[in-house]
């Protein structure tokens, strides 16, 4: 399915986003003064093939779930305890996700693809687990090139699964202890730069411990890299088996199945940045699916954002995952399809333009 999913992305339509372009010029409004939420609008008729696009009032978020075997090198401080007993608070609805979900009308899903632990079945959760982990990538690579493409076909199916259950437009979420290790060593591959630089502090930690994580990550990158071929990276799925978690899979398998289907996806922060670019190096088109929620803190996804040409739309601060920057964005993504919908013309509301008043 994978191939025939990367077959189906497409590039933008260049007629409906010209329409889009010239219903933006009929608006009664001042020209761009909608700002980056325009050419939003515009990109999103491209993406859907149509003008207006449709609006997007069915959300749906998948929090896709994994343990990592580099755990064991002390690159964080939480136990790996913490991936299952989150999952279980998602599933009960205590988590900050939740809440904002509730607030934005956004359904939540959890995917099981990797946590290190058997999940009792439970509404919202989806077991598609690979394996219980991946193994430590700085022994060995993380996953099998068959497991990460399994990974990625858990994505894909989900992705599918949403969208032929009605969701208009999905949001990506993550769970798993360790990710932003995982995150960063992916990030270095695809972007060629220096783990110093796309590392982070991810959930608070000291600086020896950040230290202890940048060498890390290149002692993983130094161990793997000659097997694709050099940096930046030239064999994504190689890439992602190698030093990426299998929840970085299934999201950059999301992205690739909302991307053949025309659907939106809006990117949470630095797991789903490290994803995506996992994503575009397999099908370039989806880039034009992506749009980025928010800015993370954690430094990868400046760096990886800045290679996808992707501008955030929200700048909070915020650096705790679970899909809560990409929850909080979906309001504005959606009212700016809606403007294009309901906004009124200056000829249907009478209202006389700049160009009328000049002549």
């Amino acid at each position: 399915m994978l191939g025939l999913t990367i077959e189906a992305v497409r590039p933008l339509d260049a007629a409906a986003m010209k329409q889009a372009r010239e219903l933006q010029a009929r608006l009664t409004k001042p020209a761009g003064s909608l700002g980056e939420l325009e050419e939003l609008s515009v990109r999103l008729a491209g993406l859907t093939a149509v003008c207006p696009p449709p609006l997007l009032d069915a959300a749906r978020l998948a929090i896709f779930a994994g343990d990592h075997g580099v755990h064991a090198q002390g690159v964080t401080p939480w136990p790996q305890e913490v991936t299952a007993q989150m999952v279980a608070n998602f599933l009960a609805g205590g988590a900050a996700v939740n809440a904002f979900a509730r607030q934005t009308g956004v359904a939540v899903t959890v995917v099981d693809v990797g946590v290190a632990a058997d999940l009792p079945p439970a509404d919202g959760l989806v077991p598609a687990k690979v394996r219980a982990g991946t193994r430590d990538m700085t022994v060995e690579p993380a996953m099998t090139r068959a497991e990460a493409s399994a990974a990625l076909e858990v994505g894909i199916q989900t992705a599918y699964a949403m969208i032929d259950g009605g969701a208009r437009v999905l949001l990506t979420g993550d769970m798993g202890i360790g990710n932003t290790t995982a995150s960063a060593a992916l990030i270095s591959a695809f972007t060629g730069r220096d783990p110093g630089v796309v590392t982070g502090y991810g959930t608070g930690i000291d600086a020896p411990t950040h230290l202890r994580k940048v060498e890390v990550i290149r002692q993983a990158l130094a161990l793997h890299g000659p097997t694709w071929g050099g940096e930046p990276a030239t064999d994504p799925v190689a890439v992602l088996a190698a030093v990426g978690g299998l929840e970085h899979a299934g999201l950059a398998g999301f992205i690739l199945g909302a991307a053949s289907r025309r659907v939106p996806v809006i990117l949470d922060g630095v797991i789903a940045a490290a994803a995506a670019l996992t994503a575009v190096a397999l099908a370039p088109s989806c880039r034009d699916a992506m749009i980025a929620g928010h800015q993370s803190v954690e430094p990868g996804a400046s760096v990886a954002l800045s290679q996808l040409e992707l501008n955030p739309l929200l700048d909070l601060g915020l650096r705790l995952g679970e899909g809560t920057g990409a929850v909080l964005a979906y309001p504005i993504v959606a009212g700016a399809v809606r403007v294009l919908h309901e906004m009124a013309t200056f000829d249907s509301a009478g209202v006389a333009s700049k160009d009328e008043h000049q002549q």
